[in-house]
């Protein structure tokens, strides 16, 4: 019982009791749900932290009212129930949906008292000429609300149909329990009515009280986020984010708006966050030098440097080429262009530009106008792409008109800058605010903006969605020059040296390493279309010394080398160094390429798109090192620090990072180009820097008694069976030297702890088969099985393995897993 408005009534609470607590977690849901929302919160709690989680009145399990709950008086409810249980701080207040305003409001009157703020998907404001959330207004109309709220369950049905993924039928009758009849609904329908959609809304001044009053908390906050949400979109998400710039954010990708539902994961980030609290640790990056040393140069000064030189800075194959002079020239205009334009320093910017003169001139611009690039290639399809720029909260969008097209699908209401002039028509469809031309011609004649400081962000860099959802990494501009150092100085690269990237993106180190480049004729979705021909008429084009291209198109250039010409051989010829990476590159490739490259010394850089190069091996030194469980990815590079954490039974890196030989475990590096923070992942953030300075790269290996680093595999691929832990790239390794196998992914069936390895081949003839998994012939099994070196429960062969996108060289063995699991149960599948 609590004294509420000066009457007593009874509170349904979830309380988890603990005695003396250091801070208590204030759990606040909305409507239609109860406290039975935080249910994982509790058990996730702290150590010595209470969890109070009441049914708001009239809601769940609590008193039902005679009327109307104003916004204010369900804030002052609040305070008069934590007043009754004796909470005296400090506290961290949780809130989600409508919940979300009524913890704010506590959290303003109660500012002796507040340690923290927790918020999941929900608003406190409508941002401006915004009218609701549609779904709600929907439910707020009073022809609508007494029958979808209150005489049916309609409402109360809806908020859980809205979870993705779909819940399970007895989580949404739990949801539904204390809302049965419609006596009992009533306080749903009032809810929906003190929504304060006009401004002589009753609860409007409240409301906006609350929305206002949050600018001015100092405390950490926390939002997480479910980006699906049908109710509380993007604006909402900006809108909160402004008022509380201090917020850590985390989205769930793929989650919907019943957050703790779709993501039962928050509960264990809430319970890092606050247990961070205690320790000071409010934000999670790597931990940088804490006296970085002075940085003399930028990312623009080797351009610079080459200002006058008329000879071939950026060579598009078949298209235009842009002089050093010329790329400096029209860089320093655009940069002035851009700041004319309103774009201001810190602000981020999508480049859905092709590869050319254009995207190479727009990245420096971009750089020296002291904003953010903001990369996500093509590869990730037109929905990965729209999950990552929206996720990256761009504020202008450089591209031409299919990459201004998919901007405007993926919704983002970024500024919209043309790369080239469009026709008028086109240009107003498209709500082109200006071109590329344009910016450079205002430019010519406005002053540059100042030069940026080197720990500023520089640029956000997605990763290839290989193995989940892309990530957004940040870099420092010194966190990109120590990269770009470390690059030159491990191969050494010189103004003489010319680049020829069959990955694109690799194209924009050039200027900063003052080094010519061209990019071949290939399709940044398709690296396996590169071809011998194509990659010559490249290296041609600027004299090319350096190849630098992915797996699959080098396996591409091996296969199509017959195709070349005198002149096209003498061109690759005269390459001096070949480097690839993205994914492993088997042996017998880098040998078949020696005729193709015969005077190319090959290289293969580990890393990621969060630290590379970490470690460099050449096709020499792989083949000293022979056989081994796993591929060898060479030393650590000078400056570079790398660790690994051993594996428990079940799989999970839990152990002290060691260099110990022969200890297999997740990889750890630590260096200066290290990338700075995940964005908008702070869960996933602080995982990967729970090492203080090391970032965990998901990579499993171990580092052999010479120091050379093996890759053994992705954390989440390794195999947990009974007898112990199985690494799949070994087995794998192992299975692909027998003539009848072309590729092989290994997986486990089964629960963690009792898994059974799996091996799917694809037969040397699998370009005639289906894709469709089946049982190996005898034959073939009993020589996969030999071959293996551990026990394999089953053999299967399909036409092809799922890859990624951008590299078509990862395998999705997690998708391999599901089918494997659906074929040994009889049921028939394909791959993607």
């Amino acid at each position: 019982m609590a004294d509420a408005g000066g009457t007593k009534h009874e509170w349904h609470l979830l309380d988890n009791g603990v005695p003396d607590p250091v801070g208590t977690l204030l759990c606040v849901h909305g409507n239609p749900t109860w406290s039975y929302l935080w249910r994982r919160l509790l058990a996730a709690a702290p150590p010595g932290w209470r969890v109070i989680a009441p049914d708001q009145l009239g809601m769940g399990f609590s008193a039902r009212l005679p009327g109307p709950r104003p916004l204010e008086q369900r804030v002052a409810d609040l305070g008069d129930l934590t007043s009754a249980l004796g909470v005296t701080g400090p506290v961290v207040t949780v809130g989600h949906d409508w919940g979300g305003v009524i913890s704010l409001g506590w959290a303003l009157a109660h500012r002796d008292q507040l340690r923290g703020v927790v918020l999941g998907n929900t608003a406190v404001s409508m941002p401006p000429g915004d009218l609701g959330p549609a779904l709600i207004r929907l439910a707020h109309a009073p022809g609508v609300r007494s029958v979808a709220t209150v005489g049916t369950p309609l409402f109360v049905r809806a908020t859980t149909a809205l979870s993705s993924p779909r819940l399970p039928a007895d989580v949404r009758d739990a949801f539904a329990a204390p809302y049965r009849t419609a006596a009992r609904r009533r306080s749903v329908g009032d809810f929906v009515a003190d929504i304060p959609f006009s401004t002589g809304h009753p609860s409007r001044a409240a409301q906006e009280a609350i929305a206002e009053g949050i600018r001015s908390l100092d405390v950490p906050a926390l939002l997480l986020w479910g980006p699906r949400d049908p109710v509380f979109g993007e604006r909402y998400l900006a809108d909160l984010r402004a008022r509380l710039p201090q917020a850590q954010l985390h989205r769930y990708e793929g989650a919907s708006h019943l957050l703790p539902e779709d993501a039962p994961q928050y509960a264990a980030a809430v319970a890092q966050w606050v247990g961070d609290l205690s320790t000071g640790r409010h934000t999670a990056t790597t931990a940088r030098p804490a006296e970085p040393t002075p940085q003399t140069r930028g990312l623009g000064s080797a351009l610079a440097d080459r200002a006058g030189d008329d000879s071939p800075a950026v060579v598009e194959v078949g298209g235009a080429t842009v002089s050093w002079a010329q790329l400096h020239r029209r860089v320093e205009h655009l940069a002035a262009g851009l700041g004319q334009a309103g774009v201001r320093p810190g602000q981020r910017v999508a480049l859905l530009v092709e590869p050319s003169t254009d995207l190479t001139a727009a990245v420096y611009a971009v750089w020296r106008a002291g904003a953010v690039i903001v990369v996500a290639d093509k590869g990730l399809g037109l929905r990965g792409m729209r999950r990552a720029l929206r996720s990256a909260r761009v504020d202008a969008v450089i591209g031409g008109a299919p990459g201004l097209a998919a901007a405007r699908a993926m919704g983002l209401t970024a500024t919209r800058i043309a790369a080239t002039p469009l026709p008028a028509a086109a240009a107003r469809a498209l709500s082109v605010a200006t071109t590329l031309e344009e910016l450079e011609r205002a430019g010519s004649t406005a002053p540059l903006p100042p030069e940026a400081d080197p720990d500023t962000d520089c640029a956000v860099l997605f990763t290839s969605g290989a193995t989940g959802p892309a990530k957004g990494v940040v870099y420092t501009r010194r966190q990109a020059m120590a990269q770009l150092d470390l690059v030159g100085a491990t191969y050494g690269l010189s103004p003489d040296d010319r680049l020829v990237a069959g990955f694109a993106p690799f194209a924009l180190f050039g200027p900063a390493l003052g080094i010519g480049s061209a990019v071949p004729d290939v399709d940044v979705t398709r690296p396996g279309s590169l071809t011998a021909a194509a990659l010559a008429d490249a290296a041609a084009a600027v004299d090319g010394t350096v190849v630098f291209a992915s797996p699959a198109a080098l396996s591409r250039v091996a296969a199509t080398a017959g195709e070349l010409s005198d002149a096209q051989r003498a061109a690759l010829g005269r390459v001096r160094l070949l480097m690839s990476a993205g994914a492993p590159v088997p042996l017998p490739l880098l040998r078949r390429l020696r005729e193709v490259l015969p005077a190319a010394a090959a290289h293969t850089p580990y890393g990621m798109t969060e630290a590379l190069p970490v470690t460099d091996v050449s096709a020499t030194e792989i083949e000293a090192a022979g056989p081994g469980n796993g591929v060898c990815v060479g030393r650590p590079l000078p400056g570079v620090d790398v660790r690994v954490s051993p594996l428990s039974p079940t799989g999970s890196a839990d152990g002290e990072l060691t260099d110990a030989p022969g200890t297999t475990g997740e990889v750890a590096v630590r260096a200066a180009h290290v990338k700075d923070r995940y964005d908008a992942l702070w869960a996933t953030e602080r995982a990967s820097s729970r090492d203080p300075g090391f970032h965990r790269t998901g990579d499993v290996g171990h580092l052999d008694a010479e120091g050379r680093l093996w890759i053994e595999g992705r954390l989440p691929h390794v195999v947990t069976t009974a007898a112990g832990v199985v690494t799949p790239v070994g087995v794998e390794q192992r299975v692909q030297l027998l003539d009848d196998v072309s590729a092989a992914a290994v997986v486990g069936v089964g629960p963690v702890g009792a898994q059974v390895v799996v091996v799917v081949v694809v037969p040397a003839d699998g370009a005639r088969r289906r894709a469709r998994l089946e049982l190996a012939g005898p034959a073939l099994a009993d020589a996969v099985r030999d071959a293996a070196g551990t026990e394999v429960a089953a053999v299967l062969v399909t036409g092809r393995l799922p890859v990624d996108i951008r590299h078509q060289s990862k395998i999705d063995r997690r998708e391999v897993a599901r089918q494997a699991a659906r074929t040994l149960a009889g049921a028939r599948t394909g791959t993607r």
